[in-house]
């Protein structure tokens, strides 16, 4: 059964196409990353499925259930953390959880829940206006937590974070998505997303443009990157050839003792280091750089949907021995 599922979901206002016929599949279990511009229609679609707007036209269900006529069937089975979420700035963060737990009329300890998004028992005994912006996204999303929901739907979770504060959110994520809990969260701050995603679906002006992991992203829109060998030999122009002839690199630049691929395919970086191990080459170093996630959002959102190899970011170095096996992973995934 699929966690979320959309079909031909639209919402206008008077001229203005919000959602525009979303087609969606959200798997059960996955950690799903809802991407776009401010204004794609994000927020909408998460209205919708939680039937605080109705569509103008198509369906949705949730968890199985018919998002609007079977909402009451929902609410009980799915948290969410809402954007712009107040809290009461005297009440201590343990009494928001109480105040959760009694609202659902749920069974949750209030301290396990605590200590299951990472606040201490000092944290929760004080008043919540006296805490960070990031230590109230993790009492948000405790109290989102409460009755066990099978669906957490978080929208834009990192507004407002700082980096530590963002890794904390892709930490609970994490632990939420072990537990086996779907996750669903819409975002503009793309370095929440390539960490913690199954897969993500990209929103541009109401319009789904893309949905896959995101290195089947960045196979689509020709994004694969470079990839940088450093042989012993001091001539890497011996075994420019070998490189070259492996499916999924379309150029070779041989200099002193460096090749620089170009990647078009990811099976292609661990095919590379076989075929120059087996034409007798010994491989010292291996740079990866995919290209970067914001390029790839760049691309599907301003219409052109292409990527050049020189946007290439996210650079990883290794050791030839470190270097093939990380290349050999990104083939296994």
């Amino acid at each position: 059964m699929a966690a979320i599922e959309t079909s031909g979901l639209t919402k206008t206002y008077g001229e203005l196409t919000a959602v525009d016929g979303l087609n969606l599949t959200v798997r059960d279990g996955e950690v799903f990353g809802f991407l776009g511009p401010n204004g794609a229609g994000k927020s909408t679609t998460i209205n919708m499925l939680l039937d605080f707007t109705r569509p103008t036209a198509g369906s949705a269900t949730v968890l199985g259930y018919d998002a609007q006529a079977e909402a009451d069937e929902i609410s009980p089975r799915v948290g969410v953390l809402p954007e712009g979420f107040d809290i009461y700035p005297r009440l201590s963060g343990r009494r928001h959880v109480e105040f959760a737990i009694q609202t659902k009329d749920a069974a949750n300890d209030p301290d396990a829940i605590i200590e299951r998004v990472g606040l201490s028992a000092e944290d929760a005994a004080r008043p919540a206006g006296d805490y960070s912006k990031g230590m109230r996204q993790r009492l948000a999303t405790g109290m989102a937590l409460v009755g066990d929901p099978d669906l957490l739907i978080m929208d834009e979770p990192s507004s407002g974070l700082d980096p530590h504060g963002i890794r904390e959110m892709q930490d609970l994520v994490r632990s939420e998505a072990e537990r086996g809990t779907t996750v669903f969260f819409s975002s503009h701050i793309l370095e929440h997303v390539e960490t913690v995603c199954d897969r993500v679906g990209v929103l541009n002006e109401g319009e789904l443009v893309a949905v896959d992991t995101i290195e089947g992203l960045r196979e689509s829109v020709g994004g694969g990157g470079t990839m940088e060998l450093t042989l012993a030999d001091g001539d890497a122009g011996r075994f420019r050839e070998n490189a070259a002839a492996v499916a999924g690199i379309t150029e070779v630049v041989a200099t002193g003792r460096t090749l620089e691929c170009t990647v078009t395919d990811s099976a292609a970086k661990a095919g590379a280091v076989v075929a120059l191990d087996d034409a007798g080459a010994t491989v010292d170093d291996v740079r990866i750089e995919d290209v970067s996630l914001e390029t790839l959002f760049t691309a599907l959102t301003n219409g052109d949907g292409e990527v050049g190899a020189d946007t290439a970011g996210t650079a990883q170095s290794a050791d030839a021995t470190t270097g093939a096996a990380a290349a050999s992973s990104e083939v296994s995934e």
